[in-house]
């Protein structure tokens, strides 16, 4: 049991420890659970799945795709009465994910009961819409993201929008954060179990335990992905190739780097870590990652990088595993990240100005 180590500058420390005072508590995972790939695990098979009605969007997209929006408008916010004023959570799930994702349930039922609006982006074809066109998604396109952000911000340009990626969800908004700077549409940043170098992160998840415990579930994600939607997808490649992979490298070599024009998987998967383009960002960004994540390696972390920045903090436990982060001894509630993203979510839209002040930002160059 010890306490996280919060890497970044003194100013954000210090606002960090007044706001969320979740990063000076000793995270004591629940005691039957420690290693990263057991707290993964039971997290997807234990955790709760709150309530949440959502209503549905599609908008379009500039090549004649569609994107799924799920939103919770919070028209009974008692803080935020105005609706063009309500902040909004804008969520980015992981890899296979969807708004249904328990962690989305959680971490919309902590900005909802704070007065604010949510609004979760589904990556192309993973929600049950249909796909329109031969265009799916990977870490390195910011592009569906940016066509999200723009909507949301013609629909309430007064309301202050903080981005929330989880996962590979968490890739896609570093990555359009440091491509798009002060430019981002986007008050702040917050990300869960972001893996930092997708090199790394793949030698890791193809360790065999890793392999067989989570690797190939992904990857029959993946592919089940495909299968429903191949007659649009069987123009550009060989599906049956594809349906073959038998890990996530092997779907991204013969899928996502052709879709999305790479010459290798190498150049795919250099082009959509992270770690090296935070130095871009202009936001106030906190990421939360777990030492034992069997996704994100800790050799791939970025402290260095970040111990240079005044806008970026990465919160690192001792465990938690992947989008896990468990705590007590039937962990199905409210765990250590939904709390940390609550607090952090509350303190971006309630003390943006000491919250700005802290990251050594100037507001009038956000937009």
């Amino acid at each position: 049991m010890k306490t996280p180590a919060l890497v970044c500058s003194e100013t954000f420390y210090a606002f960090l420890n007044k706001h969320c005072p979740v990063v000076a508590e000793r995270f004591s995972p629940t005691p039957w659970c420690w290693g990263g790939r057991l707290q993964t695990l039971v997290c997807a098979l234990l955790k709760s799945r709150p309530p949440v009605t959502y209503r549905n969007e599609l908008i379009r997209t500039v090549d004649g795709g569609q994107i799924s929006l799920d939103w919770v408008d919070n028209q009974t916010s008692v803080n935020y009465r105005e609706s063009s004023t309500r902040p909004t959570v804008l969520i980015l799930p992981g890899l296979t994910g969807n708004s249904q994702q328990s962690y989305v349930l959680h971490a919309i039922r902590q900005a909802t009961s704070r007065g604010y609006r949510c609004v979760v982006f589904n990556n192309r074809g993973v929600a049950g819409e249909e796909l329109l066109t031969p265009v799916t998604y990977c870490a390195a396109n910011t592009s569906d993201l940016e066509c999200v952000v723009h909507h949301v911000k013609a629909l309430y340009p007064q309301a202050p929008v903080l981005g929330a990626g989880v996962s590979m969800g968490g890739m896609i908004l570093l990555n359009y954060l440091a491509r798009k700077r002060s430019e981002s549409g986007m008050v702040a940043g917050f990300t869960i179990s972001v893996p930092w170098d997708a090199m790394k992160s793949s030698d890791s998840m193809e360790e065999p335990l890793n392999w067989l415990l989570f690797n190939k579930h992904l990857t029959n994600g993946l592919c089940h992905a495909v299968r429903r939607h191949r007659k649009v997808l069987e123009k550009v490649v060989d599906i049956d190739h594809v349906l073959k992979a038998r890990s996530i490298r092997e779907f991204d070599e013969r899928f996502t780097t052709l879709l999305f024009g790479y010459k290798s998987c190498v150049e795919y998967y250099r082009d959509a870590s992270p770690a090296k383009k935070l130095p871009n960002t202009t936001v106030p960004i906190l990421c939360l990652n777990a030492a034992d994540d069997p996704f994100s390696p800790q050799n791939a972390f970025p402290l260095t990088i970040v111990q240079a920045l005044p806008n970026v903090a990465l919160l690192i436990t001792t465990h938690g595993g992947h989008i896990a982060f468990l705590q007590g001894l039937f962990p199905r509630g409210e765990s250590y990240m939904e709390r940390l993203f609550g607090q952090f979510t509350e303190a971006v839209f309630e003390h943006s100005v000491d919250l700005n002040k802290a990251c050594c930002i100037n507001k009038e160059l956000i937009s």
